[in-house]
């Protein structure tokens, strides 16, 4: 029988899996979705493929479960620096800073190696209700603000959000990026010029 390094089977078996999607994302954003087999993410994790079957049956299997994982521990962050926020301005600023943190962790690239993996439709299905929800607090904090024609207003900004973690991704500044995009997402989110409509 194996050894248990855990308190419980239970305990045990969570830090088997644990292991094995920390395997499976590190080999997903270094070598590409076709390296994620079962041997090679055993072999990451330090155990047998025997041992991989018993939580994940194939490859496919696998690589929904990181992408379902990846998306919760962002979702799970950007929830909690969204619920200290006073009102929705301070919503869409929390969401951008969290973002971007999370983006200097490098806690997008899973997302970012499955979108160019050429999964099937299915899963790509699956990708994009994930990013959907992800965004949709902030989303939601556009629409309360009552920016004009705030589904448009927010796709734009979020292309500056895009724009910012690319720029961070590349060795730019965490502090730096995130100070300047917040003032331009300020700026883009006040009324035009200081200006009440008429």
């Amino acid at each position: 029988m194996p050894k248990i390094n855990a308190p419980t089977v239970a305990e045990h078996r969570a830090q088997q899996r644990a292991a094995l999607v920390g395997a499976a994302i590190d080999l997903l954003v270094n070598e590409g979705a076709a390296a994620v087999t079962p041997t090679a993410v055993g072999a990451r994790a330090g155990l047998a493929r025997s041992s991989v079957y018993q939580y994940f049956d194939s490859s496919a299997a696998l690589l929904a479960t990181v992408m379902e994982e990846a998306f919760r521990r962002s979702n799970q962050a950007l929830a909690d620096a969204m619920a200290t926020a006073s009102g929705p301005v301070e919503r869409v600023e929390a969401f951008f800073r969290e973002s971007l943190r999370l983006g200097a962790e490098g806690a997008h690239r899973p997302a970012a190696a499955l979108m160019s993996a050429g999964l099937p439709p299915a899963a790509l299905e699956r990708l994009m209700e994930l990013h959907l929800e992800q965004v949709e607090p902030f989303r939601a904090a556009v629409r309360e603000i009552g920016a004009p024609d705030p589904s448009l207003t927010a796709d734009l900004i979020a292309g500056m959000l895009h724009t910012a973690l690319n720029a961070v991704e590349h060795g730019a500044p965490l502090g730096t990026v995130t100070d300047r995009t917040l003032e331009l997402v300020r700026r883009c989110l006040s009324p035009a010029g200081g200006h009440s409509e008429p």
